[in-house]
């Protein structure tokens, strides 16, 4: 999870990296980030999403503008089972 910084009116403020160097800065509720923490510690293995509107561009990347997190568990995937042939 990354790092929140308080913000005004009841938000928190997070930044993003994406594999290009991008940096990408969302304000999302307070409450709502704290469901995502308490949903990330519950789940062994867990993915997330930001989502909103790109927003200004700031000197080293976007807002996102209205912005939602959900945190999501990964399920474990089970082998293939093998085919059994009947002859």
């Amino acid at each position: 999870m990354p790092q929140a910084k308080p913000a005004e009116n009841k938000k928190v403020e997070i930044t993003l990296t994406d594999q290009n160097g991008v940096v990408f800065t969302a304000l999302i509720n307070a409450k709502s980030w704290r469901k995502a923490e308490a949903d990330a510690a519950n789940f062994s293995e867990w993915g997330g999403a930001v989502s909103g509107k790109l927003g200004q561009r700031t000197a080293d990347g976007f807002e996102v503008v209205e912005a939602g997190v959900r945190i999501f568990e990964k399920k474990s995937k089970e082998p293939a089972a093998e085919a059994v042939s009947t002859s």
